[in-house]
């Protein structure tokens, strides 16, 4: 199977693997069912993920993997308007359709191993960068504060407690405008408390 093939592939098995966690749940899919729908062996879905916390784990990889480029670019200027930016992408990956599943799931999860799986996958991949865009913004002298603790704050501020309402259905998730609105203050609040 050559790289493409594979891709294609697995990415059959992700829309199948969404279809199926918004249907069922976690709970209700089963590695068999996303085979079927994706129309793939069983036998694959085991030698390439293992289980469903493996599958879970690479659909998050690929929910992060969608913004990568994009978040690299983003994050390569130091100045308020990037910050602007790099918080409307994150809104952007935090609140699409397929993240809501993915922390619906992990909300629902009676072992609490999924959020886990999430917060390594999601947090654990995209938080790096984010710390090392406020070490950049802290040597321009934007920030004054531990690049840590900056960055922190920032992402309370951009994120609050957003993504839960939209997870329980208390909110609609936000459009691209109020992304970029929410991006916009949340910036503007981490410059003004830790310029």
């Amino acid at each position: 199977m050559t790289p493409d093939e594979k891709e294609a592939r697995e990415k059959q098995i992700a829309d199948a693997a969404y279809d199926l966690l918004k249907e069922k749940g976690f709970g209700g899919m089963s590695m068999l069912a996303v085979a079927r729908k994706a129309k793939a062996s069983n036998e694959t879905l085991y030698r390439w993920y293992g289980d469903k916390s493996g599958l879970f784990a690479m659909l998050i990889a690929r929910n992060v993997d969608a913004i990568s480029d994009r978040l690299d670019q983003v994050t390569q200027a130091r100045d308020e308007a990037a910050l602007i930016e790099l918080g409307a992408l994150l809104l952007e990956l935090l609140l699409s359709p397929r993240a809501i599943e993915l922390n619906r799931a992990a909300a629902a999860d009676p072992k609490n191993q999924l959020g886990a799986i999430l917060a390594e996958g999601g947090r654990g991949r995209v938080f790096p960068r984010v710390l090392l865009f406020f070490e950049g913004l802290r040597a321009e002298g934007l920030v004054r504060q531990k690049a840590q603790d900056a960055a922190s704050l920032w992402l309370d501020l951009l994120v609050g407690d957003v993504p839960l309402r939209c997870v329980t259905g208390a909110l609609k998730p936000p459009g691209a405008d109020a992304r970029h609105t929410r991006a916009t203050l949340a910036a503007t609040r981490v410059l003004i408390l830790c310029g």
